[in-house]
């Protein structure tokens, strides 16, 4: 028995020592561990607050300025004057390392970054912040940042006729309307804005008054029958010199005259006689002879002519009449007619493309009318403008056919000139933009360059100016007291870019004017601005620019920049190319057309940069030699 007991607590010793050799080394473990364990969140924890302290050191370095921040390399922070810098090198502190790794970024062609390839963004830099230790075990905590130059940008604008003047003009010209613009211009000697009489009067035949005319280079065209007291007609010969002269090369009588259109070898009348409402001159012989004429078939008077190719048009009181001109000579059929109005009576017509524009005076619901003239035997009424003001004079209707002007008669409260929109012909066509004549009682209107628009007649300031290049708002920009009154009106525009208007007044020693106009005459096609160069005095980047234009419809203006290092210090030698959107020569920073001033930005592409110059290019076209963008200022944004 004492066998067995003895056997038996050997066994229970064998078994308690190997259960120990199972868990010692557990428990010992698990003592150890946990040890560590704490030791390891301790480190985590601190090296956690030194990430964030970091970050927000990085961020305050780079708020003092790019300059001292944008520097590649790996760093550490530290405090210097009360600031926080980036030092060269790593650092340890309490067993902790702290990497601040600063790095280029570049950036694909949609500008988004990339790891590789891709161009250089100057702008941006990426940050890689590490925090690691080594005990109890080999970690780490990180964070990345992206930070770019854009917290304290400088910019620089050129808006002054000053500012424009320094930089290169072809087929351009810089003005001073509105402080200083860029506009289309060839030539021109005068300023629409500061109209004067300077140039010598012609006195017509007889002492009639002069109340129609209509002009081509180096004729007009009056019709000088207001009574009986003048002729019905004079052919004047306008030179080309500076200043022009002119001279009567010959007269025709007979008729009252109340409108008139001219071309190189005959001129038509509208009259009074009921039996030849059209009167056809023949201007290749002396004296001037009949040629034809057009009697409509009723009696009424004719108000307005106008001839397009071999068909004439004329305007009654409330008819449109188009008639067949494949000849002059005789008695020339009617085409067609079309009732325009049973209560209003037909003033002047302007024909452009397929379409008359015709004002209404009298009681219609209307000033404005537009005939489809298509089909000049089958005419019909399209569209209309009713301006709510007094009868309707006269229109002009620009080259596109896009703009009516149109004059009306003075009426107290009212307007009486208004900008209408008529790119579309059908239905009621808005009103853009009016003008109060301020007592003026108007007879006549013409559109000239420079976005400019002049309406005459009779009291108050019978010749003004109207600038019209915000077409919501036109304003008036000069004028001429002439207390005879002006009667009619019309422009011409030389090939070589001279401008002119030619009025007919109720001086009666000295009827017709001659007034220039510009500066700029006829503007050309298309024209060039570069700017002087900007110089920001060291390398930076260049990130936008933006730009104020008044683009009309028939027009474009579109722009390029250039960006490049400084050459022997200044940016006076530097050869700029000038690229769009895209960095290359082919593509434009573009606008939109405009209803008065508006204002575009457009990125700088990242790859210009850096560069200490910069330079824009502006490119300016027309299809309309009366209509010019008009560009007003140009703030460019830079980085320090």
């Amino acid at each position: 028995m004492k066998n067995f007991q003895k056997g038996q607590s050997l066994v229970e010793i064998i078994i308690v020592m190997g259960l120990s050799i199972i868990i010692l080394p557990a428990l010992l473990t698990g003592l150890i561990s946990s040890r560590q364990g704490k030791a390891q969140q301790s480190q985590r924890t601190q090296a956690v607050y030194l990430l964030n302290e970091t970050v927000d050191a990085v961020r305050s370095v780079r708020e003092r300025g790019w300059a001292g921040f944008a520097v590649n390399g790996i760093f550490h922070t530290a405090i210097a004057s009360g600031s926080w810098i980036l030092s060269p090198g790593l650092a340890t502190i309490n067993g902790l390392t702290q990497s601040v790794v600063v790095e280029d970024v570049n950036r694909d062609s949609g500008g988004a970054i990339t790891s590789s390839g891709g161009t250089l963004d100057p702008s941006s830099k990426k940050v890689d912040i590490s925090i690691s230790w080594e005990q109890p075990y080999l970690s780490t905590v990180s964070a990345t940042l992206f930070l770019t130059r854009y917290l304290e940008n400088n910019s620089f604008t050129q808006t002054t006729a000053a500012d424009f003047d320094v930089g290169t003009k072809s087929g351009t010209i810089v003005t001073n309307t509105a402080g200083g613009e860029v506009t289309l211009g060839a030539g021109g000697y005068g300023d629409w804005c500061a109209p004067n009489l300077s140039i010598t009067a012609l006195d017509l035949p007889k002492s009639g008054a002069a109340n129609a005319l209509t002009a081509i280079e180096g004729k007009a065209f009056a019709g000088t029958g207001n009574d009986s007291s003048g002729v019905s007609f004079a052919n004047i010969a306008i030179t080309n010199t500076n200043p022009p002269t002119a001279n009567i090369t010959g007269t025709f009588d007979g008729y009252k005259t109340n409108a008139v259109f001219g071309e190189t070898n005959y001129a038509y009348i509208a009259t009074d006689n009921n039996s030849k409402e059209v009167e056809i001159i023949n201007l290749t012989t002396n004296p001037y002879i009949e040629a034809g004429y057009f009697n409509a078939p009723l009696n009424a008077d004719g108000n307005g002519v106008f001839v397009a190719g071999n068909t004439g048009f004329m305007t009654t009181d409330h008819f449109l009449y188009s008639f067949n001109l494949s000849s002059r000579s005789g008695s020339r059929p009617q085409l067609g007619s079309v009732l325009v109005t049973l209560f209003g009576n037909l003033q002047k017509v302007y024909i452009v493309g397929n379409y008359a524009y015709i004002a209404v005076d009298g009681l219609a619901a209307k000033e404005l009318s537009i005939i489809d003239i298509s089909n000049p035997s089958n005419m019909s009424e399209v569209g209309y403008a009713d301006v709510n003001s007094a009868g309707g004079k006269e229109v002009y209707v620009n080259s596109s056919g896009t703009r009516a002007y149109l004059a009306t008669g003075a009426d107290t409260g009212k307007r009486e000139f208004f900008v209408i929109d008529v790119s579309s012909k059908n239905g009621s066509r808005p009103i853009l933009g009016s003008y109060e004549a301020q007592g003026m009682s108007p007879k006549g209107v013409t559109v000239v360059t420079g976005n400019k628009a002049i309406l005459v007649g009779t009291n108050a300031e019978e010749y003004q100016v109207i600038d019209v290049s915000n077409e919501s708002a036109p304003v008036r920009c000069g004028g001429l007291n002439i207390d005879s009154g002006v009667n009619g009106i019309s422009s011409v525009l030389e090939q070589d870019g001279d401008a002119y208007s030619y009025i007919v007044t109720g001086d009666i020693s000295a009827e017709f004017k001659i007034i220039e106009g510009g500066p700029g005459g006829q503007y050309a096609s298309a024209g060039t601005f570069i700017s002087g160069p900007f110089d920001a005095g060291y390398q930076t980047a260049f990130n936008r620019f933006d730009v104020s234009v008044n683009r009309p419809n028939v027009s474009d203006i579109q722009f390029q920049v250039a960006v490049a290092p400084a050459v022997g210090g200044n940016c006076s030698e530097v050869i700029f190319d000038f690229v769009g959107p895209g960095a290359t020569s082919s593509d434009f920073f573009t606008t939109s057309v405009t209803s008065g001033i508006q204002s575009f930005s457009f990125v700088i592409p990242p790859s210009l940069n850096p560069g200490r110059c910069f330079k824009y290019k502006a490119f300016l076209s027309t299809t309309d030699p009366l209509s010019t963008p008009i560009f007003y200022d140009m703030t460019g944004n830079y980085s320090p």
